[in-house]
């Protein structure tokens, strides 16, 4: 028997939870259909489990209706075209209009800068674990923090103190119409080992 066949057998990792984590992709076309809230609720629920510090839970999430999307999507167009121009703008407006969900997620400003950094490091794990959630039920998101993210009048649009908060990203959800192929580098690639 060798060496390896006498050592105990190692705990594995559940490989759902590996087809999950490997096979969730950034979705940049969605079907029109918007998915159950009760799905998305349940997927918050699971999210909220994200590590945080001091156990501070310093994350906040907007569900925008109808009207706060269009809102969104007339403030961007009008901040795209501005920057690239009348067709660049009517070309996003066209494809955010196409997006069936969305969330906006915000973290409280605390007021020591190092709380600040792992508040924020928090919700973005909160994000990764939303759309983990959200995969494993057949659910695509995009996170994207555009420069509409960061403009005053979204603060307004989405009812935030921008003294007290800040966007983490705007996060859209819906069922992939394309779900593109992906690749990552080895392990041995950025893992280092010292002694």
């Amino acid at each position: 028997m060798s060496e390896l066949e006498q050592q105990p057998s190692l705990p594995a990792i559940d490989p759902r939870l590996t087809d999950v984590i490997r096979g969730r992709r950034t979705i940049g076309a969605f079907r029109p259909e918007l998915p159950p809230r009760e799905v998305i609720l349940a997927a918050l629920d699971v999210a909220r489990w994200a590590p945080n510090h001091k156990k501070t839970e310093p994350w906040h999430v907007v569900w925008l209706g109808p009207e706060t999307q269009h809102a969104v999507i007339e403030l961007n167009s009008r901040l795209v075209a501005a920057a690239k121009g009348p067709t660049e703008a009517e070309s996003k407006r066209r494809k955010w209009a196409e997006v069936p969900g969305w969330l906006a997620v915000t973290c409280d400003l605390a007021d020591d800068s190092l709380r600040r950094e792992e508040d924020y490091a928090a919700c973005c794990c909160l994000i990764q674990n939303l759309s983990l959630a959200l995969w494993s039920a057949g659910i695509g998101t995009k996170w994207t923090t555009g420069d509409v993210t960061r403009h005053p009048e979204f603060f307004d649009l989405i009812g935030i103190d921008a003294l007290r908060q800040r966007v983490v990203g705007l996060i859209w959800f819906g069922y992939p119409a394309v779900t593109p192929a992906q690749t990552r580098r080895e392990v041995e690639s950025f893992l280092v080992e010292r002694p």
